[in-house]
């Protein structure tokens, strides 16, 4: 089975800079669509961004795009989410996710019943 590890949230100003790390173990995932999505206290989850299988798609959130971005790394284990010019609206726990079957389209990647697998979720507080 695989389990999901977020890191890397913490207190930060607005136009501050972050970066979240999602950390894999268990059965190795070599092809899978990556996601990341966001809870306020409140308010539903949120789709933030995905990365499709390859690598060579990415999809984003009107509200973060050209503020964040999504990568993984070489060895498969380990997903990022680079967060820049953040606003407090941006105050969230943030959990990424990964989808083992789903095609990289709008509909799949954005919503949050569609994937596999689940991160305990990172608190990300940005303050004014």
């Amino acid at each position: 089975q695989v389990q999901l590890v977020e890191s890397g949230g913490g207190l930060v100003q607005a136009g501050g800079s972050l970066r979240l790390s999602c950390a894999a173990s268990g059965r190795t995932l070599t092809s899978y669509i990556m996601g990341w999505f966001r809870q306020a206290p409140g308010k539903e989850r949120e789709f933030v961004a995905a990365l499709s299988r390859s690598g060579g798609s990415t999809y984003y959130a009107d509200s973060v795009k050209g503020r964040f971005t999504i990568s993984r790394g070489n060895a498969k284990n380990t997903g990022y989410l680079q967060m820049n010019s953040l606003k407090p609206e941006d105050t969230a726990v943030y959990y990424c996710a990964a989808d083992l079957n789903g095609p990289f389209t709008v509909v799949v990647v954005t919503t949050d019943y569609q994937y596999d697998h689940w991160g305990q979720g990172t608190q990300v507080t940005v303050s004014s």
